[in-house]
């Protein structure tokens, strides 16, 4: 971990007669002007508060340092910049490390509000999921306070995380607000996962391989005078190939490694036979037209129909995989043939 620890104290150990140990990661970078405020709205059910430093310039570390006197924070510095999904792995790293049994992860530029942390971590302690995350769009009223660029750009990358991700379940994936059962964060490949903004949907990514249960917690958006360092209409065309390749890999691993079944052969068949139709119906369509007659009956009959067979074996797969969203939580599950990593 590439990090300068300060505020030692004792490790958060749970007891049986002690409240689960509750941890908090903020990334920080950029956000001295509402991060104590965050802090202060943190409630008593968190035992550890973890401000991460990533290479800010405002040297906000330094300044929660000298500003904030709660005995539950602890500043970790990062001597180069890692982007938020590298701060939030230092985050969970320590929060791990220190015996923290759910790990909370907000940002601090004041849009999330601390006073829902109960909600989150709730499904987890329940044993109802493994990870939960926010939802701005559950009450249709109160989305339109949303920057309409920021709405559309978020349905466009909700689409995608759905295909790419496997959880067909869940809205708003770039939504920071999260919380995280530390023995399914022991488990995800902390080296691997995304350091920038594709960072909260790579993470789904790899919480289905494990076959992590998400869930979405309806929360309410403030819109105030913070500036996002994230811009929807340029990492729409970057997401995309991200979320192509994160696709590929999921297929590979859920559908041919770990197992194999009827919609391991649907997909690539379907495809097959919708390529195959098009382009034989494009080939004599394009042939008719420069010579001026009408393409046969039979003809077109021979590209509609592996079209047609094709289009129902993807939408075949596309219902078996939308079934097989993860229900059973994976920190009730004995694994003990895994390796956690970190």
């Amino acid at each position: 971990m590439n990090s300068t620890e300060h505020f030692h104290q004792p490790a958060l150990r749970r007891a049986s007669d002690l409240p689960p140990a509750v941890a908090v990661v903020i990334p920080s970078y950029r956000v001295t002007r509402h991060i104590l405020e965050v802090i202060e709205g943190i409630g008593p059910e968190v035992t550890r508060i973890y401000v991460v430093d990533d290479k800010c310039p405002d040297g906000s570390g330094a300044f929660v340092r000298a500003h904030c006197a709660d005995p539950r924070v602890r500043v970790l510095e990062h001597a180069e910049n890692q982007g938020v999904g590298g701060a939030v792995m230092t985050g969970y790293r320590a929060a791990i490390a220190d015996g923290a049994e759910v790990i909370v992860k907000i940002d601090g530029d004041g849009q999330m509000d601390a006073s829902l942390l109960p909600a989150f971590i709730a499904p987890i302690l329940a044993g109802q999921a493994d990870y939960t995350k926010g939802n701005r769009f559950f009450d249709l009223e109160r989305i339109r306070a949303m920057p309409p660029m920021r709405l559309f750009g978020n349905a466009a990358l909700s689409l995608m995380t759905k295909l790419s991700s496997g959880y067909w379940n869940l809205f708003d994936p770039t939504n920071g607000y999260t919380a995280i059962h530390a023995d399914a964060a022991r488990y995800l490949p902390f080296d691997k996962i995304s350091r920038r903004y594709f960072f909260e949907t790579d993470m789904l990514f790899r919480l289905n391989t494990l076959g992590a249960v998400v869930a979405d917690v309806p929360m309410h958006a403030k819109y105030g005078d913070e500036v996002s360092n994230l811009k929807i209409s340029k990492v729409v065309t970057e997401f995309a190939l991200k979320h192509v390749r994160n696709f590929g890999k999921r297929l590979f691993y859920n559908y041919y490694l770990r197992n194999m079944s009827l919609a391991s052969l649907e997909l690539p068949l379907g495809l097959l036979l919708t390529g195959f139709g098009a382009l034989y119906g494009l080939h004599h369509w394009i042939e008719g037209a420069r010579a001026g007659v009408a393409t046969p009956a039979g003809t077109v009959m021979l590209a509609a129909l592996p079209v047609i067979m094709g289009v129902q074996l993807i939408l075949a797969f596309l219902a078996y995989d939308i079934a097989m969203v993860p229900t059973r939580p994976l920190h009730k599950k004995l694994l003990p043939q895994l390796h956690p990593h970190g």
